[in-house]
């Protein structure tokens, strides 16, 4: 009979074991490290093993206790208490009590701190006050139910005041109480993050409590596909993000390799339009180059099959999202081309590109280079093939970091694209809020149209948070401020050797419990 119980050995090769660095090859990268000051993706992966928040969010999108052991929230959602942990220290040895939190929060609140991710998911903030050494009370002017969702997150992680006021810039720094200590950040590199031994304080949703398995974590920036692929195979990274989707199968068909995919919730790869001037000032120039993308065509050419096309500006995973709304648009070359010809744009040059009035219907898509996949790449080439068909000359225009920033916030291009990871709908905000029009944010469609409904859903109830919701997907479609393109998932490669990863809601690999197996 077969014993239901494992054997010595097997049960040996199940537990955690101490030691060993893992080795983590990334495809993008970020200009700076400081999660309070950026909305970079990668920041987040990273500084999350650095920075703990005050609640934490499982898989599942329940809460749990963090640094914050228990909380009160009153009926409206205007007034939140949290109840700090009273054995915390941060790694340069500080306290982290209410008076770090409060300093935390009023630094990213101030207009000083270019903090606009940060700020807007912490939210219309009246007050925050700390009653005794371990207790923090932040009321708002108006409720504000999304707030444990943001608290969750590494843009609000805790970082040491110490450290914070006597560093004038930390874009290349950070000093949190998490279970890993960040050694080193060099852009174009990389970043190296060593265990910190007398941890203890995880969160809720971890696995085990006390120190990291692991003795560190190194994080190598592999922007060639083939080289981050060639490296996981050779053993020289144990870990890789965003498998190049051509060797998807091949990666899980090899014996000693994992793959894992989570799809993101939040806002998809999306281009937005901006309507604050010529072309895409006119609604009807809009629709037309969103009825000009076959998006599902494009996704399948450039990811080949590993992603799905999006249909929608929230993702099927975000709460509150709208299956409906992708019945209202779609890939409709003759649509695309009726639009153009009521639009005035009805001539075309000897190229096949049309013009009005002499001038040729071109638009410039501006994005960062470090900050997209080859893949995405591949993508943006067949979609500038797809909408030359209608008659528009997409131009590509990749920058660095800083000149992205620029043109950004100089109002100087057309297009712009990017994705949000967060579960929870207020991300809406982020992106369409008037006030976060850049350079104070990420509304890159530049609109204020939909200011009243996304500030009325922060602080209604399910059902009406639900209606408005749905009336801003429909709207953000119908108006054609945004062009979906696909739904972005974290194709994740890894060594059988690697044991412990486990995933938050925001679809990040966390690597408080991950172990090596000797």
């Amino acid at each position: 009979m077969l014993s239901t119980t494992l054997s010595a050995s097997a049960w040996a090769e199940s537990q955690p074991v101490s030691g060993g660095v893992l080795n983590i090859a990334l495809g993008s990268d970020t200009p700076i490290i400081d999660p309070s000051i950026t909305a970079y993706s990668v920041t987040a992966l990273i500084t999350r093993n650095v920075v703990d928040s005050l609640v934490g969010q499982a898989e599942d999108n329940s809460f749990t206790p963090w640094l914050a052991q228990r909380w009160e929230i009153n009926d409206n959602n205007r007034e939140y208490v949290f109840h700090l942990r009273q054995d915390v220290t941060f790694s340069d040895g500080s306290k982290l009590d209410a008076a770090a939190v409060k300093y935390n929060f009023e630094r990213i609140l101030d207009p000083k701190t270019t903090s606009s991710y940060s700020k807007s998911l912490l939210g219309p903030i009246e007050s925050i006050t700390t009653p005794d050494n371990y207790t923090v009370v932040l009321r708002y002017k108006s409720p504000f139910a999304p707030l444990l969702q943001g608290l969750s997150l590494p843009y609000l992680g805790i970082q040491s005041p110490t450290y914070l006021q006597k560093t004038a810039n930390t874009s290349n720094t950070v000093v949190g109480s998490g279970p890993f200590v960040l050694d080193s950040f060099v852009k174009g590199s990389g970043s190296k993050l060593s265990k910190r031994a007398d941890y203890h304080w995880g969160p809720g949703y971890a696995a085990h409590q006390g120190p990291a398995w692991l003795d560190g974590l190194q994080f190598k920036y592999l922007p060639e596909s083939a080289v981050r692929l060639g490296a996981l195979n050779s053993g020289q990274v144990q870990v890789i993000d965003a498998i190049p989707p051509v060797n998807y199968a091949q990666v899980k068909k090899n014996p000693k390799l994992t793959v894992v995919t989570r799809e993101n919730p939040g806002i998809p790869r999306v281009l937005y339009l901006n309507t604050s001037r010529a072309p895409f000032a006119d609604l009807k120039v809009r629709q037309a180059f969103q009825s000009a993308i076959d998006q599902a065509t494009a996704v399948r050419a450039a990811f080949f099959g590993t992603l799905k096309p999006a249909d929608n500006v929230l993702g099927p995973k975000t709460l509150d999202y709208d299956a409906s709304v992708a019945k209202r648009w779609g890939f409709d070359l003759h649509k695309a081309n009726r639009l153009l010809d009521e639009a005035g744009w009805s001539a075309k040059d000897d190229a096949g590109f049309r013009t009005k009035d002499g001038k040729r219907l071109t638009v410039n898509f501006t994005y960062s280079s470090t900050s997209v996949e080859a893949a995405d790449v591949a993508l943006f080439q067949a979609v500038q093939y797809q909408v030359k068909q209608a008659g528009f000359e997409l131009k590509l225009d990749p920058v660095d970091s800083g000149l992205f920033a620029s043109r950004s916030s100089d109002n100087n291009y057309d297009i712009i694209s990017n994705y949000f990871v967060r579960p929870e709908p207020d991300i809406l905000r982020t992106v369409f809020h008037s006030s976060y029009i850049p350079p104070n944010g990420n509304n890159y469609v530049r609109v204020s149209s939909l200011d009243s409904k996304l500030e009325q859903a922060v602080g209604a109830d399910d059902a009406q948070r639900n209606t408005l919701y749905q009336q801003i997907q429909r709207e953000v479609i119908e108006q054609a401020y945004v062009v979906p393109i696909y739904i972005p998932a974290f194709l994740l490669g890894q060594s059988k050797q690697v044991q412990g990863i486990n995933w938050a809601t925001n679809a990040k690999p966390n690597f408080y419990d991950a172990w090596i197996k000797r």
